[in-house]
């Protein structure tokens, strides 16, 4: 799993489980990718069933505030809980740790929900590499996914701002100001 953490004022991006997080990074808030989530819970449920549980099980990650999306959750379980109690178990167990992007009200919630934006670098660079094919030496293959790190990165400042400074800026300090009180 891809977990995307927050930390220090700043987003780490870690591949790996629950556990290891929790205990290095103590305090900290991880989310875990809702789509990656959805597709776990929708392969507990059967065939026939899919379209009409996915079109209610969608309607949790839609609304506005994090109290009304428990409350969608909580009307899905109580619905769901003896027909599909594998789906609803893996639901129970996840649905905080895919919450946590509301804890970032002033970030569209759409952009930090998934980790869409990671797997694609990660595509882009092995796509770039398989073109090589064999690197003479590792620098090499450093050198050329750090170039299309920063023209990504580039791109990213100049063009197509996936989420803009100004608002990663305001999330981060008021996170900060959180954190300033709850050490009172």
């Amino acid at each position: 799993m891809i977990f995307i953490c927050y930390r220090n004022r700043e987003f780490i991006i870690k591949q790996t489980t629950q556990q290891p997080i929790s205990l290095i990074w103590i305090g900290s808030s991880w989310q875990r990718c809702k789509v990656h989530f959805m597709r776990n819970i929708m392969a507990h449920i059967p065939y026939k069933e899919k379209k009409r549980f996915a079109e209610r099980f969608k309607q949790i990650w839609l609304q506005p505030d994090k109290e009304s999306t428990l409350y969608m959750a909580s009307l899905l379980i109580k619905d769901y809980e003896k027909r599909f109690p594998e789906a609803i178990r893996c639901l129970e167990n996840g649905l905080e740790d895919s919450l946590q992007f509301y804890e970032f009200p002033e970030i569209d919630k759409r952009r930090i929900s998934s980790t869409n934006v990671v797997e694609r670098i990660m595509r882009e660079i092995q796509r770039r590499s398989r073109v090589i094919g064999v690197f003479p030496n590792q620098e090499s293959y450093v050198r050329l996914i750090t170039s299309y790190l920063i023209e990504y990165s580039e791109d990213w400042i100049n063009e197509r701002s996936y989420i803009k400074e100004e608002k990663l800026i305001l999330a981060l300090n008021g996170y900060k100001e959180l954190e300033e009180a709850q050490a009172i």
